[in-house]
C-alpha cells in the first residue's frame, strides 16, 4: 500500500517536470523575486503555469494528507503549488474531523507556504473557510508571527468572511500589519482593506483609512482606493476622505 502511495507522488513529479520549460523557469524565477535578499530567495521553479498544475492534479485528489505533506516539502515551486491546491480540494469535499486536521496540518507546514501565490490560491479556501463560524483568535497570533508568509496568512485569510459581510477582522488584522516591514504583507493589507468595500461598502473603508492615515503605507493606501474614480483617489491620498 506504502509503496503506491509514493508511486502516486513520483508520478505526479514525473509530469510537473515533463510539462515545465526552462524559459517559463527563468522567467517565473525572475517574477517570484527568487535572488538573493528577495523574499522568494532560493525557489526553484520547473516552468508551469497555475492553470496547468491545476490541470495536472485533478487525476490526484485522492492522496492522502500525509502524502501531499511530503508534497508540500519539495524544492520545487509547482509541487509546493500542487500541495496546496490538493489540500483545498480535499478541505472543499470533506467532513469536518477531516477539515480540522487539513486546517492544522496547512498552518503545522506554513513555513513551505512559501510564496505569495501558494498563500493566495489556498488560505481562503482552508483557514478562512474554517474559521468561518468558529473564534479567530489564530489570525492575531499569525499576524504576529516572524514568518512573512504566517502575516499573509492571516491577512488574505480574511477574504473568506469579507464575502460573506464581514469587515471587523479585515480591520482588526490590518491595523496590527501596518508598520510591518514587507512589501507583501503592504499590497496584501491594500487588497483585503478594498475587498471590504466591495463586499461591505465604502463607509468602513473610508472611516479605517481616515484613522490610520499616518501609519499608512503608501502602496497599502494605493491598494485600497484602487476602485474609486480618480478625482476621489487624488483626494484620498492627500488624507481628505470627507
Amino acid at each position: 500500500m506504502q509503496e503506491n502511495k509514493n508511486i502516486c507522488i513520483g508520478e505526479l513529479l514525473k509530469i510537473l517536470k515533463q510539462k515545465g520549460t526552462p524559459e517559463k523557469a527563468a522567467v517565473l524565477s525572475k517574477f517570484f523575486k527568487t535572488g538573493k535578499g528577495q523574499y522568494g530567495e532560493g525557489d526553484k521553479f520547473l516552468g508551469i503555469t497555475v492553470p496547468m498544475t491545476r490541470t495536472i492534479t485533478k487525476p490526484f485528489r485522492s492522496m492522502p494528507l500525509c502524502e501531499i505533506l511530503k508534497l508540500l516539502r519539495s524544492e520545487w515551486h509547482e509541487a509546493r503549488l500542487a500541495a496546496v491546491l490538493l489540500m483545498a480540494w480535499q478541505f472543499s469535499h470533506s467532513d469536518e474531523k477531516t477539515q480540522e486536521k487539513i486546517f492544522n496540518s496547512y498552518l503545522g507546514n506554513s513555513k513551505y507556504i512559501s510564496n505569495w501565490d501558494l498563500v493566495d490560491l489556498s488560505c481562503p479556501a482552508i483557514i478562512g473557510n474554517w474559521l468561518l463560524k468558529r473564534d479567530r483568535h489564530i489570525l492575531r497570533t499569525l499576524a504576529k508571527s516572524k514568518l512573512l508568509w504566517d502575516r499573509r496568512i492571516a491577512m488574505v485569510s480574511c477574504i473568506s468572511f469579507i464575502r460573506e459581510g464581514e469587515n471587523k477582522d479585515a480591520f482588526e488584522i490590518a491595523e496590527m500589519l501596518l508598520n510591518d516591514r514587507e512589501e507583501l504583507i503592504h499590497k496584501a493589507t491594500g487588497w483585503m482593506l478594498r475587498e471590504t468595500m466591495k463586499h461591505c461598502g465604502e463607509a468602513g473603508l473610508l472611516s479605517f483609512l481616515e484613522q490610520n492615515y499616518s501609519r499608512l503605507p503608501r502602496v497599502t493606501l494605493r491598494y485600497a482606493i484602487e476602485k474609486f474614480p480618480e478625482e476621489k483617489r487624488k483626494k484620498f491620498l492627500k488624507g481628505y476622505f470627507r
